[in-house]
């Protein structure tokens, strides 16, 4: 992981002192017999379209995501109000997981209160053997809480592509994003799904600005009649981008790859 700097005392102090992690530490002993209790969080399931490398989905903030983007694969289900779900917020997180916290609804958008986003965080301190993966369309509101984000994080943004579609989404636009994400010093991802048309020298300029970790590529999965690349823009694209990174090639890119098998990056 990387090295952070806050000053003289570390992440974990910062959660000790504050009154969250005051009130957590009065019945630490009652969170602890909860470990084996998973209720709250999906387990990602062998060929399901999520990425694969994530063990577990976790949402404590759930109803209608405020971005609204047309392609969500949540739009097939009822949305409901948006609220914070203390039910699961509640429930054990286990350990040695990977865990996408806000899988389902971008618990990083503007209008959420910043106390949902804050006992979310402190939540993971007590799992504190699981790795957790934090993706947001709106990366700048992370700069909020990296004096309190667990070490062991990983951050992460979607840039589709490089040009604005203003019809895909109420999100910030993906030249906001790429700028956001990339004054934070915590391993980075980057995804590219579902990868709309781009252009390649731009998008190459982007990752390699960015300087994420990996970046994880992906295409449309419900008939949304995006605009999307050819077979060979596409091919050019992760060609490139296996020169800066390490780069995550999702099975549902193989029907934009014509069925081409690309071997991922080491």
């Amino acid at each position: 992981m990387l090295n952070k700097s806050k000053g003289n005392m570390t992440t974990q102090q910062r959660y000790q002192q504050s009154e969250k992690g005051k009130e957590t530490s009065e019945y630490g002993d009652r969170i602890t017999a909860k470990r084996s209790n998973l209720m709250a969080m999906n387990k990602v399931k062998q060929g399901s379209q999520r990425y694969p490398w994530v063990t577990h989905t976790w949402n404590v903030v759930k109803g209608k995501c405020p971005h609204d983007c047309s392609y969500c694969y949540m739009k097939r289900y009822p949305q409901p109000k948006l609220h914070f779900d203390e039910k699961s917020l509640s429930n054990g997180l286990g350990d040695e997981n990977t865990i996408f916290v806000g899988s389902s609804c971008d618990m990083w958008a503007s209008f959420i209160p910043n106390q949902w986003i804050e006992r979310t965080i402190f939540r993971c301190f007590e799992y504190n053997k699981n790795h957790y993966l934090f993706q947001s369309k709106n990366p700048i509101r992370f700069l909020d809480y990296t004096d309190i984000f667990p070490d062991n994080v990983w951050l992460g943004t979607t840039i589709e592509t490089n040009r604005h579609y203003d019809f895909i989404s109420l999100a910030p636009n993906t030249d906001e994003r790429r700028h956001a994400i990339q004054e934070l010093n915590y391993p980075i991802m980057i995804s590219i799904e579902p990868i709309m048309d781009f252009d390649l020298d731009v998008m190459v300029k982007w990752i390699q600005d960015i300087a994420p970790h990996f970046v994880s590529i992906g295409a449309d999965s419900g008939n949304n009649n995006l605009p999307e690349p050819s077979s060979g823009k596409t091919k050019a694209l992760i060609s490139a981008l296996k020169e800066i990174t390490e780069v995550k090639v999702k099975d549902n890119l193989s029907r934009l790859l014509e069925g081409e098998v690309i071997k991922e990056s080491e």
